[in-house]
């Protein structure tokens, strides 16, 4: 790899880096090709990126972004989006299906370095959609009381009559 390719990759991953709200690294050592490209799946069904990138140059990309430093060894997979919640998700899933083969190093929440423990309970949590589905359903309960109600007065009004 040449010297400017090098560059325009560190270029690439401080910007993308910047923008996050979590970037997760993840040990990938003995995954299969197949699944790799589950996780890379299951990644893209999140809006979620995903890219092996040497320690050296993500490294760079981490301090060009104004993040935490962190300790990078060994082979590293990088998960990182916007969405804090759905990037944790998609580690700790893809941590849960290849058990053997992968599992979660370190990341950073908003340019924070996070433990294995807070990166897990932020996966825990529900996303964006189930959070909307619940607001949904809360302020759905006055007028679903409100109109049961009202159909047994006009029941009960019927009977009467």
């Amino acid at each position: 790899m040449t010297r400017t390719e090098k560059e325009a990759i560190v270029g690439e991953l401080s910007t993308a880096f910047a923008n996050q709200g979590a970037v997760i690294v993840c040990d990938y050592k003995g995954m299969t090709v197949e699944a790799l490209e589950g996780v890379r799946r299951l990644a893209k069904e999140n809006d979620v990126n995903v890219r092996v990138v040497k320690n050296t140059l993500a490294t760079i990309a981490l301090k060009n972004a104004d993040c935490e430093e962190m300790e990078l060894v060994d082979n590293n997979i990088f998960i990182w989006g916007e969405d804090q919640i759905a990037t944790c998700k998609v580690a700790d899933k893809s941590a849960e299906a290849n058990k053997d083969n992968f599992s979660i190093k370190t990341g950073l929440i908003e340019s924070k370095v996070a433990d294995l423990a807070t990166i897990e309970a932020m996966a825990k949590l529900p996303g964006r959609d189930e959070l909307l589905g619940m607001l949904l359903n809360v302020w759905n309960g006055p007028v679903r009381s409100f109109t049961i109600g009202l159909q047994a007065l006009a029941t009960k009004l019927e009977e009467e009559a």
